[in-house]
């Protein structure tokens, strides 16, 4: 039924509830897991960044950090299952319109994510990201809550 899933992680603690979810679901169905993080440069931009191209740099810096530690937690408990293959990747972007692009790219049979990040605020239903990829993708998309 699903050969590849995505779990879009952004390293919150709803996100990594999706991680289990997802990894369970690739294993039971012999899937390979995509697991992208997105650096939303966007919100560097809104914040009237105003500087050289070092700058810059220097700013996204940790935020990349950030994106790769929260992929490479899927890649370590995928390991601890021995059967599920994990493809790690970060990339630049709106969240949602990136989540949506990869998931065309790579083909994905669903997607599994939190339904708030860092940012979500728990008195909504979904965190804005969550709600937009749902609503513009063409495939089945598993949304895990906080707790």
């Amino acid at each position: 039924m699903y050969d590849t899933i995505l779990i879009p992680t952004d390293g919150s603690d709803t996100a990594e509830r999706a991680i289990d979810y997802g990894l369970d679901l690739a294993r039971q169905y012999d899937a390979t897991v995509y697991a992208l993080s997105v650096i939303d440069v966007a919100e560097l931009l809104e914040v009237d960044y105003v500087g050289d191209r070092d700058d810059f740099e220097a700013t996204i810096e940790p935020l990349e950090t950030e994106a790769k530690r929260a992929v490479t937690t899927v890649d370590e408990r995928a390991r601890r299952l021995d059967d599920v293959e994990v493809i790690t990747v970060v990339r630049e972007g709106a969240p949602d319109e990136t989540i949506v692009a990869y998931a065309d790219e790579i083909e994905a049979d669903l997607i599994v994510m939190g339904t708030h990040g860092r940012r979500g605020l728990p008195r909504y239903l979904l965190g804005s990201t969550t709600e937009r990829v749902v609503r513009t993708v063409d495939v089945p998309v598993l949304t895990v809550p906080v707790g």
